[in-house]
């Protein structure tokens, strides 16, 4: 029984240095972990590559060949990939009971309408293979109204479509602080609270601000659901990592089936609840209000244990062209 996260996130959200991160955060744990790339356009993977598509089909050859653009040819990948699923299953069964990382293609079509994708994860149930979405976006997209109303209908679209168990993650949270001031606490955004608030910055906004309504519908339409929220994510912090894979194991059901020996039992493990709160708040002080006071924050401490590993730094997320 596999277990594993199925990565997605538009372009630039930083899901390949995430699977490095989180590659090495969980081979700390003492997990066998296999990373797979599914990106036809990924040609400079960060990571160890167990399984890569562009051994079957490379983006740049159907450009060439088919006179397709980045997008049609990243569907072509795809739908070429699905008719030769065995490919994949038999790549797949080699691996046995590795932990799965499943770096995906960034177009978003592929993830909120396409089948493709989908189709994919329906195979894998199937086979018994127990997968959680991890959905990236960048912080930096709190900053500002319409493009955070933007993330939340991707972030819905996508549950809906990949019908998997699903943490959003908002990464980059280290560098939010450079990218503009934030109009409410960081608990506004992950929590995903009165969205009325969001409204009104919307009708403040020139080209927003012309469909009030509309503005009103979408944010009812988020709230109706009640299925968004955020976890926080700095790749190079451990505790942060850590609050993401627990999230994960926890969604995906790793908890019951794949305890480490140092864990607790299966019922304490099942029943612990996450202080997100005050996780929230602690963030907040230390990328926001004050992160002078954390400048050191991330050194080792002598006598402290825990994963040895070094993780990687939230600017690689800047040049990542996934």
């Amino acid at each position: 029984m596999p277990f594993g996260q199925l990565i997605l996130g538009p372009p630039g959200s930083g899901k390949s240095t995430y699977c490095e991160g989180m590659r090495q955060f969980l081979t700390g744990l003492g997990r066998k972990v296999s990373v797979v790339n599914l990106d036809p356009a990924n040609d400079s993977m960060p990571y160890p590559c167990a399984l890569d598509v562009t051994d079957l089909i490379r983006l740049s050859d159907v450009m060439d060949e088919y006179g397709l653009g980045p997008n049609g040819g990243v569907i072509f990948c795809i739908e070429y990939l699905l008719k030769n699923i065995s490919w994949l299953m038999e790549g797949l069964k080699e691996l046995k009971e590795d932990y799965l990382l499943i770096d995906c293609p960034g177009q978003v079509e592929l993830f909120t309408h396409h089948q493709g994708i989908k189709s994919i994860v329906e195979l894998l149930t199937k086979k018994d293979y127990r997968l959680c979405t991890v959905h990236l976006v960048d912080a930096h997209y709190c900053t500002d109204a319409a493009k955070y109303i933007s993330v939340l209908l991707l972030s819905l679209r996508a549950m809906l479509q990949i019908e998997l168990p699903h943490i959003n993650v908002l990464s980059k949270i280290d560098l939010v602080r450079s990218y503009g001031q934030l109009a409410f606490n960081l608990d506004y955004y992950t929590e995903v609270q009165d969205l009325s608030y969001l409204a009104d910055r919307l009708d403040e906004d020139p080209m927003a601000g012309r469909f009030p309504e509309l503005n009103r519908a979408l944010c009812d339409l988020v709230e109706d659901y009640s299925l968004v929220g955020y976890e926080l994510l700095n790749i190079s912090d451990k505790d942060s990592v850590a609050r993401v894979a627990k999230a994960v194991d926890r969604a995906n059901g790793y908890v019951f089936g794949g305890l480490e020996p140092a864990n607790d039992s299966i019922l304490l493990t099942a029943l612990r609840t996450e202080d997100t709160t005050g996780w929230v708040g602690q963030v907040q002080e230390r990328y926001i209000d004050a992160p002078e006071l954390y400048e050191d924050a991330n050194e080792p401490e002598d006598g402290v244990e825990g994963p040895s590993v070094k993780l990687p730094s939230s600017e690689d997320f800047i040049t990542d062209d996934d």
